[in-house]
């Protein structure tokens, strides 16, 4: 029987086996010199991303930390003097500053962002695309321009500094943003939904508004809180219409603050207690850039479970 087996030909998949196991043994000092070589270039590449972003991090608590009290976070900005140099007050003026152009922004980037959204995802036309392309132009454009564009038109015509044209610059600043995210979370509601509504008799607009929409929203406010964190850090759409004004007004048509011009503004200063202030201000706009994001994904989560 042996000799009968010993006299049968050579298994194809055997002798084919054990040729790869040869060539992995050969090969396997190189490979694993290869695989070592490739995991320290990805750490490497980790490295250079996330040491930065520590850095600066860990340089906003130290430094701006021992200035956050509730002094700094209520009171009106005063100047130092030469013979009172720790003297400088606080943000509070501009914190009401960004919340009243944030949130005026946001009343109009919002509605019209999410209607353009929803136009596009909606239709496939000339002008459809061509919306399309102005609105990935509008996304990458300096946001200076727009501060400019808001000085000549509304500063300019209304002969004064005001909240309300920050507002108009952000809001044009949020609307292509919320405009992309909206169109690409009402593309990814299933198509069947939208002509089972339509089997049903509903309108198209009934179907948009009370089928595709409520799908569509977890993504919808992902996107607007992410313009609205993008939005309250910027400084150069602010730097030719607010006016900065140091008094406490909830007023968009006046002069007002906000938290990026009073930073950069510190920044400039002569003293150091300012130099100070304005890494704690950094550290403001930080955490609520923070809470904005954190909150869009919890937000997006809770209503994605609630969907499910």
């Amino acid at each position: 029987m042996t000799d009968l087996l010993a006299q049968l030909p050579p298994d194809p998949m055997l002798e084919r086996r054990r040729l790869v196991q040869a060539t992995a043994a050969k090969t396997q000092g190189r490979r694993a010199l290869r695989s070592t070589l490739f995991t320290t270039l990805l750490s490497a590449c980790l490295a250079l991303a996330v040491v930065p972003l520590f850095l600066v991090i860990a340089a906003l608590i130290v430094r701006g930390g021992k200035v956050l009290t509730w002094t700094f976070l209520t009171q009106a900005p005063l100047q130092p003097t030469i013979f009172d140099q720790d003297n400088i007050g606080g943000v509070g003026n501009a914190i009401i500053g960004s919340l009243v152009v944030d949130g005026v922004a946001a009343l109009m980037a919002v509605p019209l962002g999410i209607i353009l959204g929803l136009y596009l995802a909606e239709t496939e036309t000339r002008w459809a695309n061509g919306l399309r392309r102005v609105t990935e132009i509008m996304t990458g454009l300096p946001s200076i321009l727009l501060g400019i564009f808001a000085f000549i038109y509304i500063v300019t015509n209304m002969h004064a500094y005001s909240g309300f044209a920050a507002a108009v610059a952000l809001a044009m600043l949020m609307t292509p943003v919320i405009t992309k995210a909206a169109e690409t979370a009402l593309r990814s509601v299933p198509r069947t939904l939208t002509e089972a509504g339509l089997a049903l008799g509903a309108r198209q607009s009934k179907v948009s508004l009370k089928v595709v929409l409520p799908v569509a929203a977890p993504g919808i406010i992902t996107g607007v809180l992410l313009a609205l964190a993008r939005a309250i850090g910027e400084t150069a759409p602010l730097l030719f219409v607010i006016g900065a004004s140091i008094r406490f007004d909830w007023n968009p048509f006046h002069s007002m603050s906000a938290l990026p011009l009073m930073t950069y503004e510190y920044a400039s200063a002569a003293y150091d207690s300012q130099h100070t202030a304005a890494w704690g201000v950094g550290l403001i706009l930080v955490i609520i850039v923070l809470l904005l994001n954190v909150s869009a994904r919890l937000i997006a989560a809770f209503m994605r479970r609630e969907r499910h």
